[in-house]
């Protein structure tokens, strides 16, 4: 249960004035939340300072200004097209005011005529007169404290104004509690750290632009406790894994011995070092809990299928989970052959089972009939019950939370969990993810597979890449297109994907070219997916549905339009679906001119090097951790308050404190330990808590 002293940081952002029903959901798009809480993380990227209130003669075009002002006469529009006009004396000249599509009515409200008022606004000069247009602020002598000041400026979106949003965020402020201390005094100190509230209260009232730099203490002890309420969540679920104790499970090998015999290959030092360290994990009496990073066609399945053996010839059952339907369709169509033809029962489980054959499934699991059960997140629901599960893999981890890790692993007793990516990730920024798991990393191919021949064009030739993808086509090559990423819009990219899809039927036609995108149901986008691996279709156009997981060894030619729109990650991960065969493979990278010089950069190592984790460094290094964190490239957890390239040292700190705590105080009894639980529930780390009270 979260804190009382927490609520009022948890109530909805409606409870605040001025956010209603329209402007709810809008708030909530921007700040990426629909809590008083989340608006406090939304920090501010400038500033307005009102306080400048020089004589009319000393003013610079374009900046702000607070005059006091005597309000002389209106000078009403004769139509719409014009602006209202009105003029205003100062103790040293004139400035006049305007509006455009101006409301009569409310101005004389505002600005009466004889009075005095106090307006804030851009001054500039217009035909030899000083004018403002749209004043930001006007208000009376009383409101002078509350006009001149400086504002905090935040990032906006469409349907939010700067000053709905600036008055949400102050009234959240009045709803911060005391806290008690988290932080170790000498490390608080050290850094000249506030505390938590006057934090707080500082990055939203910036008094001038160096309290906005990121090295600001107010600014660093927020990244701070973001970072450790981080990494001490994850260090308290990895400590609470190993302490719950696991079962020791060692096959006699039989099995993996039958299936190394069928392997057309033999398996790469680095497979068997991470074989190595899986054996060994789930021999030990603790909880696994491993990842295993491996390039894009490093060899990941054949891991993992050895590792689920190994539970099956004790007896006991073995689950894959896939993110995605296409993906699980995938991995029981290249795993279920191998093991009928050594004798082990599996079965597919995904959401579009239904009615009785999903009930067969169902009741196979329970009675143990099945030894290997590959499936989507429908392998955690309530209603699927293992005989006795005892290995769980979750592939392409980062498309699933730590809590639906949790809910696979509680499917049995004391279940190892093997985690699988092929997004290679820095070192830097597998601490922020998977800070709870060991790493083995596969990092060599498999003999045999010849490099990818990347090549760089420009658009513009895309006739001629056509042209040569047809003269492909008549040796029997098949051919991945990708359409390119337009801003952030599934129905723009989709628009681009079915005018190249048509542009290609009209060239080869109607049989040859398929299409897949990310709006088409499940069941149609097998169909499309099947005919091309198996069928008539020689090219495949699609949107990035493809990125991850698909397996057509026959597919030899990749075309990206556009890729200098890609993130690096993802140009990656779209390459490597092909040069999966014993073919010479051909990615081509079309982009659109003039290009950046990120643009260039990244292209140039697409273009270098094929193997992924050089690649990952090279985003990080290119994109900052922000970018390569973001959900678009990898799915990874994006920080609000931390930015790992300008508080990376900071994430060391965080990760040694982390240890240090729950070396000392494993469940967070200790005066400071108390402290932290409200940390940890302030960044909604909640499963942390609940683990450790669980368990």
């Amino acid at each position: 249960m979260r804190p009382e002293i927490l609520f009022p940081l948890f109530a909805e952002i409606d409870s605040l004035p001025g956010i209603g029903p329209r402007l709810k959901p809008l708030v909530e798009r921007l700040i990426g939340g629909a809590h008083l809480v989340d608006l406090l993380w939304h920090l501010p990227t400038g500033l307005i300072d009102r306080r400048f209130s020089p004589p009319l003669t000393e003013t610079i075009d374009g900046a702000i200004v607070t005059l006091d002002v005597f309000v002389e006469r209106h000078e009403p529009s004769p139509d719409r097209r014009r602006p209202y006009r009105i003029i205003c004396r100062t103790d040293d000249g004139f400035v006049t005011l305007v509006f455009f599509n101006a409301r009569g009515k409310y101005l004389n409200e505002v600005l009466p005529e004889g009075e005095k008022r106090i307006i804030s606004g851009k001054i500039d000069h217009y035909r030899g007169e000083y004018q403002i247009t749209h004043p930001d602020r006007i208000g009376t002598e009383a409101e002078r404290d509350a006009i001149q000041t400086v504002e905090p400026v935040y990032p906006m979106s469409a349907g939010v104004t700067g000053k709905t949003l600036t008055k949400a965020i102050q009234s959240a402020l009045s709803h911060v509690p005391d806290l008690p201390e988290w932080h170790d005094p000498a490390l608080q100190k050290r850094h000249g750290w506030p505390d938590f509230k006057t934090a707080l209260f500082q990055v939203h009232k910036p008094e001038d632009d160096r309290d906005l730099l990121p090295d600001h203490a107010a600014r660093n002890r927020l990244a701070y406790d973001e970072l450790l309420a981080n990494q001490l969540a994850l260090t308290l679920i990895r400590a609470k894994m190993k302490k719950l104790g696991g079962r020791s499970i060692a096959g006699d090998g039989g099995l993996r011995r039958q299936l190394g015999e069928q392997l057309p290959f033999s398996l790469t030092g680095a497979q068997q070092r991470a074989l190595k360290d899986i054996n060994d994990d789930m021999a030990s009496t603790g909880r696994m809990l491993r990842l295993l990073q491996g390039d894009v066609g490093s060899g990941k399945t054949v891991v993992a299928l050895m590792a689920m053996l190994n539970a099956v010839e004790t007896g006991r059952q073995a689950a894959l989970m896939a993110p995605t339907e296409i993906l699980a369709r995938q991995h029981f169509e290249t795993i279920a052959p191998m093991l009928e033809k050594i004798g082990v029962t599996c079965t597919l489980l995904t959401g579009r089972d239904k009615g009785k054959a999903r009930q067969k499934i169902l009741d196979g699991l329970a009675s143990g009939e099945f030894a290997v059960a590959v499936g989507t997140h429908a392998l955690f629901q309530d209603s699927v019950a293992f005989h006795d599960l005892a290995f769980a893999v979750v592939d392409e981890q980062h498309r699933f939370g730590v809590h639906q890790r949790l809910m696979l692993a509680g499917k049995g007793t004391a279940v190892d969990v093997l985690v699988m990516t092929a997004t290679p990730i820095p070192r830097t920024l597998t601490l922020t993810a998977f800070g709870d798991m060991e790493v083995s990393r596969l990092d060599e191919k498999p003999p045999g597979r010849l490099p990818v021949d990347t090549r760089v064009l420009p658009i513009d030739k895309v006739e001629d890449v056509t042209a040569g993808i047809g003269r492909a086509m008549r040796q029997g090559a098949k051919i991945y297109w990708v359409c390119p990423l337009v801003e952030d819009s599934e129905i723009i990219d989709l628009q681009a994907a079915e005018e190249r899809h048509r542009i290609l039927v009209d060239q080869f036609g109607e049989g040859r070219v398929g299409l897949v995108h990310g709006k088409m149901k499940g069941k149609d986008k097998d169909i499309v997916m099947d005919r091309f691996a198996h069928g008539d279709l020689s090219i495949l156009v699609a949107t990035t549905v493809i990125e991850v997981g698909v397996n057509v060894p026959e597919a030899t030619i990749m075309v990206i339009e556009h890729a200098e729109r890609f993130g690096l990650a993802q140009l990656h991960q779209l390459r490597g679906r092909i040069g999966r065969g014993s073919g010479a493979s051909t990615c081509l990278l079309l982009y659109g001119a003039p290009l950046g010089e990120m643009s260039k950069a990244r292209l140039k190592i697409m273009r270098e090097t094929e193997d992924g984790f050089i690649i990952a460094e090279e985003d990080l290094r290119l994109r900052g951790a922000g970018e390569v964190l973001g959900t678009r490239q990898s799915g990874l957890q994006a920080y609000r308050l931390a930015n790992l390239d300008l508080h990376g040292d900071l994430l060391a700190i965080a990760r040694d404190d982390a240890r240090l705590i729950v070396d000392r105080d494993p469940d967070l009894q200790s005066p400071r330990g108390q402290s932290l639980r409200f940390l940890l529930y302030l960044f909604e780390r909640d499963e942390a808590v609940r683990y450790f009270r669980s368990g």
